[in-house]
C-alpha cells in the first residue's frame, strides 16, 4: 500500500492503475512510473477524435513579454480541477520565463525533467480526457500588461509603445479588450479581406435598404399598410385573418414586385457607396482597439484616454482567447 501511495503522489493515477503498474513491474517504481506515462500517450492517442472544447485559460506578463495559455481538455469539472489548473500555471511560467515565441519552442521546455509536451500527455492519462494546448499567443512590446477573467475561460493580453506604463492601466485596457472583442488595434491594421467583407455588407444592406423603403412608399401611396406585406408567410396570415383581401394581396404584390424591380435598377451609385463608407466607419470605431468607446468614460475613446493619461501612449498589440462562445 505504501508502494502504491508513492506512485500515486509521483503521477497522480488512479489506485487501481497504479497497482497494476506496480504488479506489471514487481514492484519497480520507476518502470510503474513509465508504464502510467506510457497509459498517458495511449489515452492521449485513443481520444485524438474526441473534442477538447473545455479547458484553462491563463495569462502572465513580465518586462516586455506577456503570454496566454490556454489548455484544453473535454469536460469543464476537468478544467476546475486544481491539478489542471496547476498545470496550465506552470506551462504559462515556463513560457514567461522562457520567452517562448511558438508554440514548437513552447512544447519543447524541460520542466521537472520532462518537457512540457510530455507533461500534456501525462496529463491525459491522469484525466482520462484528451488534453491540448488549444492556444498560445504572445505579445512583446516595451510594456505589458495581462489580464485573466474570473472563470479562467477568458484572457487578455496588451502591449505599449513606451516603458513605465502603470500597471493598472494596462489591466483597465486588458479588460477593454477581453469585453469588447477588438478586431485589430487601429484601422490600418483591420486585414484588407475583412475591409472588403464589410463594404460588401454594407453595401448589399444599404441597396435593400433603399429598396424597402421605395416599396414601403409605393404600398402607402396605394393605400396599403406596409407592416401587411413585409413578408409572403406574413401576407397569407394577414389574408386568413381578414386584415387584407385578395384583391389588396394582389395589388400589394404587384406593387412590391415591380417598384422593387424599378428602384433597384436606378440606385444611386454614388449615395449607396457613400452611406456604405459610413457603416465601414462605423464598423471601425466598434472594432479597433484605439477607436472604441473607452468602457471606464463614454465621452473617451481608448486612444484618447491613453494619450491623457501619457503623451503619446499608445497600444500596439494584442491578443485574446475565449473558450466561451463571444
Amino acid at each position: 500500500m505504501a508502494e502504491i501511495t508513492k506512485l500515486r503522489h509521483l503521477t497522480s493515477a488512479g489506485l487501481m492503475d497504479c497497482k497494476k503498474a506496480l504488479a506489471e513491474t514487481n514492484g519497480d517504481i520507476e518502470a510503474a512510473v513509465e508504464i502510467l506515462r506510457k497509459k498517458g500517450q495511449a489515452v492521449a492517442a485513443k481520444r485524438e477524435d474526441r473534442q477538447a472544447s473545455e479547458g484553462c485559460v491563463l495569462s502572465k506578463n513580465d518586462g516586455n513579454f506577456a503570454a496566454i495559455v490556454a489548455l484544453q481538455c473535454e469536460t469543464d469539472f476537468v478544467a476546475k480541477n486544481a491539478g489542471f489548473v496547476d498545470l496550465t500555471k506552470k506551462i504559462l511560467d515556463a513560457a514567461v520565463a522562457n520567452k517562448a515565441k511558438t508554440v514548437e519552442e513552447l512544447k519543447a521546455i524541460v520542466v521537472d525533467g520532462q518537457t512540457i509536451e510530455a507533461l500534456i500527455v501525462e496529463e491525459s492519462g491522469k484525466t482520462g480526457e484528451k488534453t491540448e494546448l488549444g492556444a498560445y499567443e504572445v505579445v512583446e512590446a516595451p510594456t505589458t500588461a495581462a489580464y485573466n477573467h474570473f472563470n479562467n475561460k477568458l484572457a487578455a493580453i496588451v502591449g505599449f509603445n513606451l516603458e513605465g506604463v502603470d500597471s493598472q492601466i494596462g489591466r483597465e485596457i486588458c479588460m477593454q479588450i477581453a469585453s469588447m472583442n477588438p478586431v485589430a488595434v487601429s484601422r490600418e491594421d483591420v486585414p484588407q479581406a475583412t475591409i472588403d467583407q464589410e463594404i460588401a455588407v454594407a453595401v448589399e444592406k444599404t441597396k435593400q435598404e433603399q429598396v424597402r423603403k421605395a416599396v414601403e412608399a409605393a404600398l402607402k401611396k396605394a393605400g396599403l399598410n406596409p407592416n401587411h406585406f413585409d413578408s409572403e408567410d406574413h401576407i397569407e396570415s394577414n389574408m386568413s385573418k381578414g386584415w387584407i383581401t385578395e384583391e389588396e394581396a394582389a395589388k400589394g404584390r404587384e406593387i412590391m414586385k415591380t417598384t422593387a424591380e424599378a428602384k433597384a435598377a436606378n440606385l444611386p451609385e454614388a449615395m449607396i457607396q457613400n452611406i456604405a463608407n459610413g457603416r465601414l466607419n462605423k464598423f471601425f470605431k466598434e472594432s479597433c482597439l484605439m477607436e472604441q468607446e473607452y468602457v471606464q468614460d463614454s465621452k473617451l475613446t481608448v486612444g484618447q484616454f491613453l494619450d491623457n493619461t501619457q503623451k503619446g501612449l499608445a497600444a500596439v498589440a494584442f491578443k485574446r482567447v475565449n473558450l466561451n462562445q463571444d
